[in-house]
């Protein structure tokens, strides 16, 4: 997996990571600087192996770095920020 692949496509408000065996991706709205959340995917052939999980890391260090915070509406991303309790500084 290439983690330089993961990728921000604002004008489809949507994040990215294609992997070998498939992609995830998360949809997303805007309110200043919170993102919703809305919903996240890994394509069948990648769940079950960390791949969202590994996803929703890179998510949470690109809201860092851009000084965004989340707020997960989507029921994984939610759990996902939830039991990842390093990640509570980016949650809204």
């Amino acid at each position: 997996m290439n983690e330089t692949a993961f990728r921000h496509l604002p004008e489809q408000k949507r994040f990215e990571w294609p992997m070998d065996g498939g992609d995830v991706w998360a949809r997303y709205s805007r309110d200043g600087d919170t993102l919703a959340v809305l919903h996240v995917e890994a394509d069948p052939a990648l769940r079950g192996t960390g791949a969202a999980g590994r996803f929703m890391q890179a998510l949470v260090e690109w809201a860092r770095a851009e000084g965004v915070k989340l707020r997960p509406v989507c029921s994984y991303a939610a759990v996902w920020l939830q039991r990842s309790k390093a990640s509570h500084d980016v949650l809204a």
